[in-house]
């Protein structure tokens, strides 16, 4: 994931939502990253079911714009 910023960014983003503060998770982001906790991937797991999701519907209204 190291190479796929916006999906890094989505993780974190969903990361951080759903993990906001030292009760929720032990580690912030950077760290679950480097230690690959349980938060972390379901973080990623979460970023990528989503951008298939965004993508899918991004394809469907362009192609319903088009004459």
């Amino acid at each position: 994931m190291q190479h796929d910023l916006r999906l890094r960014a989505a993780a974190r983003a969903i990361y951080d939502a759903c993990y906001p503060s030292d009760d929720w998770a032990r580690f912030g982001f950077d760290e679950a990253e480097r230690y690959g906790t349980v938060e972390y991937r379901q973080a990623v797991d979460a970023a990528q079911q989503a951008r298939c999701v965004l993508a899918a519907r991004g394809e469907q209204l362009t192609l319903s714009v088009l004459p």
